[in-house]
């Protein structure tokens, strides 16, 4: 009992002597590990960085148990892979030193523009996709992830991870692919499911001419903060529905900009935070430049 009262009381003494600067110090390097492991997940390093975090466990393991033997071999593997992973981690290397050296320096720290280029892009691609399959009369249900996350929507279906394109997702609802009856479910600019099963509404107020998929987009659109798009099987006719709220027969220009708006604003208000800190950054630049002329 005495043993956990110390425990306790050590770990309250070292808490004491925490300062503002420590916890400054350790918000810093802890958002800097996150974002080196974010660029590591979005390249082809991945695999190769597990394999990493997996060798310097088995040295820690090595070193715990007394494997001896081991424990050298795989520190002389360490010392030789620091100079390899400098040549097999070159382009992001180069990647990361590139934004340090850019003007922006806070894109460093914020994926603001690559995240909105991403929306971009997929909104282009779904759009043209969209519109092709107006024209062949193809039904098709996609859902925009936003806030709420739709991971039981997707359980529903299949995961598939991949790049939007416009081709990719008039393969999806061709009428004979196997997909084709469920809904495609986009997160983070990319296709993460597709044939998923969605809720219908329980409004009964709805026009009799909406089928079973305008009814599926009406009701997820209820049940969460998604944006889905709907095409008609019979009609052709592009539909938006959001918050149970159901935009029919848009035309391409209008169907484009309601999705810019709902998506590509959406982010950029997330992204606030990253522009005050750079207006205040830069605020304080001028500022500190101006005094400087006084001076002199």
């Amino acid at each position: 009992m005495n043993t956990v009262a110390g425990f306790f009381q050590d770990i309250g003494n070292l808490i004491s002597t925490i300062g503002f600067a420590d916890i400054v110090d350790i918000l810093i390097v802890a958002y800097l590990i996150y974002k080196v492991i974010d660029l590591i997940r979005k390249t082809s390093s991945y695999n190769l960085a597990r394999g990493l975090l997996v060798l310097l466990i088995a040295l820690w393991l090595s070193g715990m148990f007394k494997l001896a033997m081991i424990n050298y071999l795989l520190r002389k593997a360490v010392d030789i892979g620091l100079i390899a992973l400098v040549i097999i981690f070159q382009p992001e290397l180069r990647k990361l030193l590139a934004k340090m050296g850019s003007r922006n320096f806070y894109g460093f720290f914020s994926s603001k523009a690559h995240e909105t280029s991403e929306i971009d892009a997929a909104i282009t691609q779904t759009v043209l996709a969209c519109e092709q399959m107006s024209k062949t009369k193809t039904g098709a249900l996609i859902l925009f992830e936003r806030n709420m996350k739709l991971n039981d929507i997707m359980a529903t279906g299949t995961n598939i991870d991949s790049d939007i394109t416009a081709e990719l997702l008039k393969n999806i609802f061709y009428p004979k692919a196997p997909l084709h009856d469920g809904a495609a479910v986009i997160r983070k600019s990319r296709i993460a499911a597709a044939g998923c099963v969605l809720p219908l509404t329980s409004n009964n107020n709805l026009s009799k001419d909406l089928g079973m998929r305008h009814r599926a987009g009406i009701g997820a659109s209820e049940q969460s903060d998604a944006l889905v798009v709907i095409v008609s099987e019979e009609t052709g006719a592009i539909s938006v529905a959001i918050e149970g709220m159901l935009k029919r027969n848009l035309d391409k220009q209008t169907f484009e900009k309601i999705l810019r708006n709902e998506l590509v604003q959406e982010e950029v208000k997330k992204n606030t935070a990253a522009e005050v800190i750079s207006r205040i950054f830069d605020k304080h630049k001028v500022n500190a430049n101006e005094s400087e002329e006084n001076n002199k």
